[in-house]
């Protein structure tokens, strides 16, 4: 994703939590060091983000992952049929206060990473 660019499909797939921050770091742990891996080995996956906001003073958080995508094909590759269906591993449920049971896309219309 680096430069303009907008000649070809991309799709980014955003998906949200909240934790407290026990449970945000557990999170940005398994994203890096489990999950990021198993996505790289997919046709189709392209990058991803994870994004952190502060909610309150006592700790809790959002967290929403945007993952990169060749196109909604290679998407419905990992997902099944319903592209909209969140996938989260059982290991990683344990981890937010709460979770998206969804996921949105939304289709790059300009690329302006460097």
């Amino acid at each position: 994703m680096t430069g303009m660019a907008n000649a070809r499909e991309r799709i980014v797939r955003t998906w949200s939590a909240t934790a407290d921050a026990d449970g945000a770091g557990r999170y940005s742990r398994y994203f890096t060091g489990t999950l990021l891996p198993e996505l790289r080995k997919l046709p189709g996956f392209e990058g991803a983000f994870l994004l952190r906001r502060d909610l309150d003073s006592d700790g809790t958080v959002e967290l929403t992952a945007h993952t990169f995508w060749a196109s909604l094909e290679m998407i419905r590759a990992f997902t099944g049929d319903d592209v909209t269906v969140a996938v989260v591993e059982p290991t990683a449920r344990a981890m937010p206060l709460d979770f998206d049971r969804t996921a949105t896309h939304r289709g790059v219309v300009a690329d302006a990473v460097s």
